[in-house]
């Protein structure tokens, strides 16, 4: 490698004499963080050569907000210039801020930058600076286009060159006790069935078995298995029920209530469960399925509330598929009727076998002609699919965008109806709402309930009207995966949405990446590091986002585990009034979530994003919470005593605090 020598003079630095100057570009960067793709080393993230607001730069580093460059200076910089902006290849769209960060301080930010805007210069004295880090946040706007340039980037330094720093190992710790032997009753403490169809529910509770079942004011129709805490029958009208339950043993003997509500909504907590594309993905078979729902069952993930065992896509034949004969044969029947893949030889015996582990079962299919593997979808047969699901038994469907085009609709046979009204609505979303308005009236003609899970990757704003199609939860983002990236920009990226969200209407970020992923049969432990897990299941929680577990169930781990099945954790999620969390605050790196609990509560989320740890706080107040409050680590499951003023934590990288304040909060209440 050659170095080019320069004579500098410093203040504050090592003095003057002999120095390198080393481009950034000429640093091992493969083990930077950044939002997609990989860094252009002299070129932009799209390899193209740099360009910032019609300037051209002959050398420096692309990258795709939000990206980190740690680096390792072991106090012998001297200086970093560099002049920063978005690169003109993604033609005036996107806004990255710009910061640098020595020994874990913010010295210098560019504030929010846009496309097409002039390119702006750095200069950061770095004498005695042992880690330098250069973060590109993306901005509030669609964070594909936040193409960030590090142009004509140099550090000036003293004797070895700078390289990139790796964080510091972190320990693998399970913060959730173990459960006592004493039964204590777990999931939602809200349940909504539609009159007349099957009713399905299981209470659920930790605790030494056997537990002994036992519930008072059942609604007319329903009844329940002592033994195995069932709900099943038909509600025979409209109402809501306060039901005293219990769960006993040997120990002794937990009870609460639960209102069951009898009417048109369902889905009044977000979904709990497992989709099998995050492990899985074309590889799927009928085993996979029945081996997830057997390993939920058995290794007490069930006794927490989780209930949903959903096949994404490759149950379906695949036109395409020369090469694989199990995604061979007949798509449909002489009627029309959809026939599953080899792989899946009897879809109402799956369904049946799932149901007698006391889950539920969720299926897969495409507003379009194909779904996103090339399988059979559901364009022009919504209304014999949707009888299918039905008549098999299942109990939740993903109807996943992929090749669905508005031109279509001129070409359908069938008469399935459009519900809703759509009158003052741009055209552009019209044309987005019409294929799940048809589906959901297809769902509406079928004898069952079906929670109806609407996957569009945010497009048109799709909270905003979600609801009004039918929708029980959409995705709001692009498919995530199992990096710091991927998965802060999703669940931060959700500021704003608590509006559009409430019982049996859900804002999706998508899946979690916890555990053993590969979307595949090869799979991999998770790339986030245990305080990043700890964080994506707070955040979600916080969203009221639907829980769809994405690894392999027959391999989890103590630390898995632990993650999954905190009940203090959960019950922010499923908790009753359904409020989705809003951002309070935000300073730089370090942000605060709250949301609302139906007993006047609050759960609170402190978090740092940044790449050092720091102390994170909030006051009382800003939380709507008046004097003194109680608070509770609900990770820990510990009482943290009286509050007075504010909340305060020192917080690693990436990691959070999620508590649980209010006046007289107790333990576990």
């Amino acid at each position: 490698m050659k170095w080019t020598l320069l004579l500098v003079c410093v203040a504050g630095s090592l003095g003057c004499g002999k120095s390198d100057e080393t481009p950034l570009s000429k640093i091992d960067l493969s083990g930077i963080e950044q939002g997609s793709g990989e860094p252009g080393i002299g070129r932009s993230v799209d390899g193209f050569p740099l360009r910032i607001g019609g300037r051209d730069f002959a050398d420096g580093v692309g990258t795709h907000a939000g990206s980190t460059m740690l680096l390792d200076l072991g106090g012998r910089g001297i200086r970093f210039r560099a002049w920063v902006g978005v690169d003109d290849e993604v033609g005036g769209k996107g806004s990255v801020e710009f910061s640098v960060w020595t020994d874990g301080r913010q010295v210098w930010s560019s504030g929010l930058m846009k496309g097409g805007e002039e390119a702006k210069q750095v200069d950061v004295d770095l004498a005695g600076v042992k880690q330098l880090a250069l973060i590109a946040d993306s901005g509030p706007d669609d964070a594909e286009y936040d193409h960030a340039d590090w142009a004509d980037a140099v550090i000036v330094h003293d004797g070895a060159p700078p390289e990139i720093a790796e964080p510091e190992p972190e320990e693998v710790v399970v913060l959730t006790p173990k459960p006592g032997p004493e039964p204590r009753l777990t999931g939602p403490r809200v349940f909504g069935a539609r009159p007349g169809n099957p009713f399905l529910h299981r209470l659920t509770a930790t605790g030494e078995r056997p537990l002994i079942f036992a519930a008072d004011g059942l609604p007319p129709g329903i009844m329940l298995d002592p033994n195995s805490g069932m709900l099943t029958g038909s509600l025979t009208k409209n109402g809501q029920w306060e039901v005293t339950v219990r769960a006993r043993n040997g120990r002794g003997i937990d009870e609460r209530t639960l209102n069951i509500k009898g009417g048109d909504r369902i889905s009044l907590t977000p979904p709990m469960g497992w989709n099998s594309w995050n492990c899985f993905a074309g590889a799927v078979t009928d085993e996979h399925i029945r081996a997830a729902a057997k390993a939920m069952a058995e290794c007490g993930l069930a006794d927490h509330g989780w209930s949903y065992i959903n096949i994404d896509d490759y149950w379906q034949v695949k036109p395409a598929a020369r090469d694989d004969a199990s995604l061979q044969g007949p798509e449909r029947d002489d009627e029309g009727r959809i026939l599953p893949n080899s792989r899946f030889p009897d879809m109402k015996g799956l369904t049946d076998y799932v149901h007698g582990l006391g889950l539920k079962i969720g299926i897969y299919t495409s507003p379009g002609p194909l779904t996103c593997g090339g399988c059979v979808g559901s364009f022009d047969h919504e209304w014999l699919d949707a009888q299918s699901y039905a008549e098999w038994g299942f109990d939740y469907l993903k109807h996943d965008w992929c090749s669905y085009r508005a031109d279509m609709e001129g070409k359908r046979k069938s008469k399935a109806p459009v519900v809703g009204e759509f009158a003052g609505l741009d055209a552009s979303k019209v044309r987005l709402m019409v294929p799940y308005a048809v589906m959901r009236a297809a769902l509406d003609g079928q004898k069952r309930d079906i929670v109806y899970s609407m996957c569009q990757y945010g497009m048109g704003e799709v909270s905003e009207w979600g609801g009004r199609v039918g929708g029980n939860c959409w995705r709001t983002t692009e498919d995530i995966v199992d990096t710091w990236t991927s998965m802060s920009e999703i669940g931060f990226g959700q500021a704003g949405l608590e509006k559009f969200a409430g019982p049996g209407r859900w804002n999706d970020p998508d899946m979690l990446v916890v555990g053993r992923v590969g979307w595949g049969p090869e799979l991999h432990p998770t790339r986030l590091t245990p305080n990043e897990q700890y964080s994506h299941i707070s955040l979600w929680c916080l969203l009221s986002a639907p829980l769809l577990i994405g690894c392999d169930l027959t391999q989890l781990d103590e630390f898995t585990v632990g993650l999954l099945t905190n009940d203090e954790v959960l019950e922010v999620n499923q908790d009753a009034l359904g409020k989705q969390a809003a951002r309070v605050k935000r300073d730089g790196f370090r942000e605060v979530w709250s949301k609302p609990m139906d007993d006047g509560s609050v759960a609170v989320g402190l978090f740092n994003r940044g790449p050092f740890a720091a102390t994170v706080s909030i006051g009382l107040e800003e939380l709507g919470v008046k004097g003194e409050a109680g608070a509770r680590d609900l990770w820990r499951q510990e009482d943290l005593g009286v509050v007075e003023g504010e909340l305060s934590f020192e917080i690693p990288r990436h990691g959070c605090v999620l508590v649980r304040v209010g006046p007289g909060r107790a333990a576990g209440n």
